[in-house]
């Protein structure tokens, strides 16, 4: 058997590399294929809520990643939750959201978690997620969310170090949670920086994404 194309579909340039990384760590044999909108994010960001013209060209995007052969589609972006919903009820192949697997690792290491993110419109499709997921497993769990936004801007101007400090920075609000998630693909690079300051573990989604998808296709 040949092996299976994976489509990633990027909404900023700032998820390739994680995931990218990710995938040679724990599957490097799939040939990735890399798409990037990179309009869509700043798109996202002028508008509190998810717009049906955003909807609709978010699912055109997933439209043309199964035209390029794909066995399998996985979104990096956490801010487009029901577009990635619809575009995993029409494709007939797997559709994987970013997130979906690390609140899965989360719930099971504990109820009171946290998250950190540093896309504010993300937030609200994230939480709404996480919730729709413990009311489906009967958990406890309960979500509190720190938005570090000076962190991406940061990320966006080139500056990794800063981003993982200013998300270190935060160890002490932290502290007491059962689970630490780290919100998108483009946190997951402050792991370790964050790791090294609490003893709760810190999960990110590239990792636990990667492992589901190759789930889902094998």
């Amino acid at each position: 058997m040949s092996s299976p194309r994976i489509v990633l579909l990027h909404a900023t340039p700032v998820a390739i590399d994680p995931v990218k990384a990710a995938f040679a760590e724990i599957w490097p044999e799939p040939e990735l294929v890399n798409l990037l909108d990179d309009s869509l994010s700043p798109d996202r960001a002028k508008s509190d809520d998810l717009t049906p013209e955003l909807i609709e060209r978010f699912i055109s995007f997933g439209r043309y990643a199964y035209l390029t052969g794909a066995d399998g589609i996985l979104v990096t972006c956490s801010a487009f939750g029901p577009a990635i919903e619809a575009m995993a009820e029409e494709l007939p192949v797997p559709v994987l959201k970013p997130n979906e697997a690390m609140f899965h690792t989360a719930v099971a290491q504990g109820e009171n978690i946290a998250m950190v993110a540093t896309f504010r419109p993300a937030v609200v499709t994230m939480e709404a997620e996480f919730a729709d997921y413990v009311a489906q497993t009967g958990s406890n769990a309960r979500l509190t969310t720190i938005v570090v936004e000076p962190a991406m801007t940061a990320l966006r101007a080139g500056d990794a170090d800063t981003h993982n400090r200013l998300i270190a920075e935060e160890a002490d609000r932290l502290a007491d949670f059962d689970t630490v998630m780290l919100a998108h693909f483009s946190t997951s690079r402050a792991a370790p920086a964050l790791s090294a300051r609490i003893s709760a573990p810190v999960l990110s989604a590239p990792g636990a994404a990667v492992r589901r998808l190759r789930e889902l296709i094998d």
